[in-house]
Formats: structure tokens, C-alpha cells, sequence
């Protein structure tokens, strides 16, 4: 045999060997056993020696009959599109930049992490007890968004229109957003954030925020939801195979019930949060200095926001409608669930009765807006 001839031959088998090798790991852990994830409580175990005193109160929320407005904003956020909607909800503003007054324990953050995250989980933690029987509203604190469910995108329109009680009559939950476009709700624009090929291209791509915080979403699931235990909780599985994808609904706006916040216990909106501030910089040390080992949100806020974006999970195999998982990545999924599992059984977004629904049959620019459902 030539030496040319066995140097392609050489080659071939190598090339083989790899493409193998590659076909194996990323066809591993496909989901093709366990259909059931064990994600419905947070176990998150901080190592932090302190955690945050309440700074978030809300002042008259238990006073309130209306429902409450949480808004997530920065300083220079303005906020007189605001003061009309005082009459229809009770207002918590919260911003995130501010600087923190030690003196107080209304409406601040402990920490600007996480995007709107912080302000959302810390209304939670600091006003659980009051959450009004109404429900609440979280928002982000610019009046016009590209993601504003309307032609003009202006957020008041929508908030005033915003029919509270339809909204959560179905699941004690819906997205302010009805319009699935810019969701990885359709399987054409879900991605396996397991996949060897996401983990790859996120570091062939560290500039990509949406490839590196999916090729960090599979371990975050793990540390949030299995605490200690890293492989199984009960009957279910923690880790998401390399053919499995976690869908989520755009953009982190949403109406929720009192219930459904109470479904989950305030120690887990507290552990979520702390898994935010734990992977801050200045919480990275412990007193004596040393690094911290435990695994906690990737320092990079870009990041670690969007791992928190998901406000729903599904993975895209799942067929039983009565499955708990949650989050926000985690924790106003078992009910949004229902709403995603809805579009998997009928492949349409319902967009004409979701948003008639929420705003009504003249909510804004409701002659412009696109019905079909297709």
C-alpha cells in the first residue's frame, strides 16, 4: 500500500473516530428515560455568612384593595407616565441603580444584579406575608419597549387596558406578551442549551450573550433546584439531556396571583435571589478572602439576567400537562406551563383571545394588530 494511500486511509478513520465520538456525546443524556424533571422547589444552599435585611417593603400594600405594580427601573427611567395608572394599581417602584440607604427598608434592592430579577424577587421577599388578593403586575419601568404587546409599544396604554382578573381567571398567571414571535416557544427556534454544540459555540462565540448564558442554563437548573443532592431529587431527574430544550415565553413582563406566588415558599424566592448576589463581585470572596467553590450565577449580569429571563420552562418533549416544574428560570412555570403545553397540542398562539383576554376587544391599537394566529 502507498504512503499516500495510507495516510488517507489514516485520516478517514480518524476523521471517523471523532464524528463518532461527537455523535455520542451529544446524543448522551437525549431524555430518552426519565421523562420527569425535579424541578419544583428551590434547594439552592448559599455560603454566604449574612443575607439581606428587608429593604424592599412597599409602603400601604397591605392597606391596598388594588393590584400591585411592581416596576423594575433605573434612574433615568422616567416615571410621570406612571401617575395616571396610580388610580387602577398600587405602585412599587423600585431602582435599581439607586444608591442604597441603610436607613431605610422601602423600595431598594440590595444589590443591582440580575436586570429585573432583583427588584421582582426582592418585592417578594420583603412583602410576602402582603401581597394583595388582587394579584400583581411586574414591569419594566420604560414606558415604550420594543416587546409592548401594541403597534406604538407604549406600556401605559396596555397597563390601563389591562383587564387583571380575565388575565389570571385561567392559571393565576399570563405573560403580558401574546405574541409568541420572539419566544423559543415553536420547536424552529428552540435550541438544546445542552447540546455539545451550544456549549462549543458559546466558546467560539463569548461575545454571544444568548449562547453563553443557554450553554450555562443546564448546570444553573442543577445548583437551583438540587441543592447538595446534583444528580436526582426523588423520582426525577435535575440535568437536562444533550437533546433536551427548556422553552421559554419573551420578555419578563407578566400578571400573577397571590396564590401562585404563595405556591412557593418565601425561603425559595430567597434562595433564588441569593444565587444572584452570590455571583456578584463583591460577594465572590468570603470574609477570609478565599473564593467561594460554590457554584452560583455567572458573574456577568448580562448573563445571569438572561439565565433568570426564562419566565417559563418546558422541555420539548414533556406530554403531561399536570407535570411541576417550576421556575422563573423558575418559579411561575408550572402554571405558565399549561398556557405552553396549550400551543405544543395546537400549534396556534391564540393571539386574537389571549390578548382580547387581557385588554379587551378595544385594547390599543387592537384594529392593527395582526389576529390570525398563525
Amino acid at each position: 500500500m502507498r504512503r499516500t494511500t495510507r495516510g488517507t486511509l489514516a485520516n478517514i478513520i480518524l476523521f471517523s473516530v471523532v464524528l463518532l465520538l461527537i455523535l455520542h456525546l451529544n446524543g448522551s443524556g437525549s431524555g430518552s428515560g426519565d421523562k420527569s424533571f425535579a424541578w419544583s422547589t428551590i434547594r439552592y444552599k448559599t455560603s454566604a455568612s449574612e443575607l439581606p435585611d428587608a429593604c424592599g417593603i412597599c409602603p400601604g400594600l397591605s392597606d391596598t384593595s388594588k393590584p400591585a405594580l411592581v416596576v423594575a427601573r433605573v434612574a433615568s427611567d422616567d416615571t410621570q407616565w406612571l401617575d395616571k395608572l396610580a388610580e387602577k394599581y398600587h405602585l412599587c417602584l423600585y431602582t435599581a441603580d439607586a444608591p442604597v440607604d441603610t436607613t431605610s427598608t422601602f423600595l431598594q434592592v440590595p444589590e443591582n444584579r440580575g436586570h429585573e430579577a432583583m427588584a421582582y424577587l426582592t418585592f417578594i421577599i420583603d412583602n410576602y406575608e402582603h401581597i394583595p388578593s388582587s394579584g400583581a403586575i411586574f414591569v419594566h419601568g420604560a414606558r415604550w419597549s420594543w416587546h409592548n404587546d401594541s403597534p406604538d409599544y407604549d406600556n401605559a396604554a396596555l397597563l390601563a387596558a389591562l383587564n387583571v382578573s380575565s388575565a389570571l381567571e385561567p392559571w393565576g398567571y399570563h405573560n403580558l406578551r401574546c405574541d409568541w414571535s420572539a419566544s423559543t416557544c415553536p420547536a424552529s427556534e428552540v435550541v438544546a442549551q445542552g447540546s455539545l454544540g451550544t456549549s462549543i459555540n458559546a466558546i467560539l462565540e463569548p461575545w454571544n450573550q444568548r449562547l453563553v448564558s443557554d450553554a450555562a442554563l443546564p448546570d444553573a437548573l442543577v445548583t437551583l433546584f438540587g441543592g447538595d443532592d446534583k444528580d436526582s431529587i426523588g423520582q426525577g431527574r435535575l440535568h437536562l439531556g444533550r437533546n433536551d430544550a427548556v422553552r421559554s415565553q419573551c420578555c419578563a413582563q407578566f400578571v400573577v396571583s397571590r396564590q401562585s406566588i404563595w405556591q412557593h415558599s418565601r425561603e425559595e424566592y430567597i434562595a433564588l435571589r441569593q444565587w444572584l448576589l452570590d455571583g456578584s463581585s463583591s460577594q465572590r470572596a468570603g470574609n477570609d478572602g478565599r473564593f467561594r467553590t460554590t457554584k452560583v450565577a455567572p458573574p456577568d449580569d448580562r448573563i445571569a439576567g438572561r439565565i433568570l429571563s426564562y419566565p417559563s420552562a418546558i422541555v420539548d418533549y414533556m406530554d403531561d400537562a399536570s407535570s411541576s416544574i417550576a421556575v422563573w428560570v423558575v418559579v411561575m412555570v408550572s402554571i405558565q406551563f399549561r398556557q405552553v403545553f396549550d400551543y405544543l397540542k395546537t400549534g396556534r398562539r391564540h393571539i386574537h383571545d389571549e390578548r382580547h383576554a387581557l385588554y379587551g376587544p378595544c385594547g390599543p391599537g387592537q384594529e392593527e394588530w395582526d389576529i390570525s394566529g398563525d
